[in-house]
């Protein structure tokens, strides 16, 4: 069974995708294609724009396969392309322009998805709406470093060492940054 799992790991589609197997890309994409395009609108907070850099995300993977070395694991790699693209999303300033001439709009994906409890009290689902928005709002406050570490840290649950590699930056400051960015969460919160 371990030959199968073997098979199919990540690491062995990227090195299928390398020779240009499509099979391996499409089994790839839909393993990351939901946790890309939410990681991408936590960064860029606008449903077109992470649409378009998780796409673009995903034709690097298929372009600069080869350059991955296997240091660390596939997602790992992955993220730190996506999350790149991002940061220069943001820095080319598309973001604004189409923020300020659209609002500020997440799309028809939820950002967390819960399941509610059954039968909610209608002012309590409205009570955590306004906290998470609040929450969202304080969370793009942030630095990009620490907003990045941040979400790759809740939403995406990667250790501190896999966020230093994906940011290119040391653990220690990986540490600070999300020392910092709870620091502020927490002020921002606090009623």
């Amino acid at each position: 069974m371990t030959d199968d799992r073997e098979a199919t790991s990540d690491e062995t589609l990227c090195q299928r995708i390398v020779a240009r197997d499509e099979a391996a890309f499409d089994l790839l994409v839909g393993r990351y294609q939901g946790r890309a395009y939410r990681l991408a609108w936590s960064l860029l907070r606008d449903a077109e724009d992470a649409r378009d850099v998780s796409q673009e995300a995903f034709v690097r993977v298929w372009e600069v396969a080869g350059r991955f070395r296997g240091d660390a694991r596939f997602s790992t790699w992955f993220y730190r392309i996506l999350v790149n693209l991002c940061l220069d999303h943001k820095r080319r300033g598309r973001w604004w322009t189409r923020l300020v001439a659209r609002g500020d709009d997440a799309g028809d994906t939820p950002i967390v998805e819960r399941q509610p409890a059954p039968g909610p009290d209608p002012g309590e689902q409205v009570s955590e709406a306004q906290t998470m928005t609040r929450l969202w709002d304080a969370v793009h406050r942030l630095s990009p470093q620490q907003r990045a570490a941040v979400i790759l840290h809740a939403q995406e649950q990667l250790s501190t060492a896999e966020i230093a590699t994906v940011l290119r930056i040391a653990e220690p400051t990986v540490r600070v940054h999300l020392h910092r960015a709870v620091a502020a969460l927490r002020k921002e919160m606090t009623p």
